[in-house]
């Protein structure tokens, strides 16, 4: 079994351990995993051991011992975890590098109605309303700092795929209002602050605040615990290409018309940084932040040939084009979106 991270440590790999149920005869056996998140130890029964290190290879042998290594020496090693884990790809139960992702998203909420206040001292907010599932933990602390009503506005469909990744703006349309339901007796007459973990598109956010302002809202407001994204990401998300964002080259004020709101405000960069580090015992090291700061870790530069390749690849019209070629425009085994009769490989008997 082998581990390895990263010599920046941008994806998150913890390492656990178990007394084994083989050991036999006084000879204690230990098993051992790895994953992502440390919840996934928890669940399966393991102690949480530690993160594996940035550039750390862990080789476990068949015989049951551990044998650790840093493929490169600590000061060619820059430290730099990718933020968005903590904004949205994380279990709230999970720790990474030694951060409760709960108690982080606490603190993006926390100051996100700080900013909030400071921005508007006179706001009208009635209620706060998360925009499921992420954005509930920071929309909890905004409301108590708000001194508003937390209320669920939203009813989430969990069969629907994340809807920022889906190819094609009408099916991630679509799929906004298969996603999500309101209870309209939660937006009749109110102004409603929407919290949500990120904007990406932008599609999702738009379908949902005319969705509140169909349940009777009075005003919306949207406000986000990350700041605006307005670059690609090169380490492993599917974030769009530049243009398809809905930040890039666009102020608050330009987002917050296009998406139908009344304003909205983001998280700023600094805030979101000081949010994760608030939340645990962790040095001054740098975070990953290149689709909201347009820095890469790693040294490209978003002007590079890589980028515009990069575009070809993942720009809207492209998925389209690859998925009408390979499935008749339906999912691999799809039949209208349901399973194939032919990928049933069960002998019938004829008459």
């Amino acid at each position: 079994l082998i581990g390895f991270r990263d010599p920046h440590g941008i994806r998150p790999i913890v390492f656990g351990s178990r007394k084994s149920p083989k050991s036999a005869n006084g000879n204690e056996m230990m098993d051992y995993v790895f994953a992502s998140e440390s919840v996934a130890i928890d669940t399966l029964g393991f102690d949480l051991v530690r993160d594996v290190e940035p550039s750390e290879a862990i080789i476990i042998t068949m015989d049951g011992k551990v044998h650790t290594r840093r493929c490169l020496p600590e000061n060619e090693c820059k430290f730099a975890p990718c933020i968005f884990e903590y904004v949205y790809f994380a279990r709230p139960d999970s720790i990474i590098d030694g951060i409760s992702v709960y108690e982080s998203r606490l603190k993006m909420g926390e100051k996100l109605a700080y900013q909030i206040v400071e921005r508007y001292p006179d706001h009208d907010i009635d209620v706060v309303i998360p925009i499921p599932d992420t954005s509930r933990t920071s929309a909890v602390q905004a409301a108590y700092i708000l001194g508003r009503p937390y209320r669920e506005g939203f009813i989430k469909n969990r069969y629907i795929a994340r809807t920022f990744i889906m190819p094609g703006q009408e099916t991630r349309k679509k799929s906004v209002r298969l996603k999500l339901n309101t209870i309209k007796s939660e937006f009749a007459g109110r102004n409603v602050l929407l919290v949500d973990d990120s904007v990406v598109r932008g599609t999702t956010a738009t379908e949902i605040i005319q969705m509140a302002r169909d349940a009777g809202a009075n005003k919306v407001y949207l406000t986000s615990a990350a700041p605006p994204i307005r670059y690609p990401n090169i380490y492993g998300i599917d974030i769009p290409t530049r243009k398809e964002l809905v930040a890039y080259e666009r102020d608050e004020e330009q987002i917050a018309k296009i998406l139908g709101c009344d304003w909205v405000v983001y998280q700023r960069l600094g805030d979101l940084e000081d949010s994760v580090r608030e939340s645990g015992d962790c040095p001054e090291h740098d975070y990953e932040t290149s689709c909201f700061s347009g820095t890469y870790v790693t040294g490209e530069n978003i002007n590079d040939e890589y980028f515009a390749k990069l575009h070809d690849l993942r720009n809207d019209s492209a998925k389209e084009t690859r998925l009408k070629e390979s499935t008749n425009g339906l999912p691999p085994g799809s039949h209208d979106g349901c399973e194939n009769l032919s990928n049933d490989k069960r002998v019938r008997k004829v008459g």
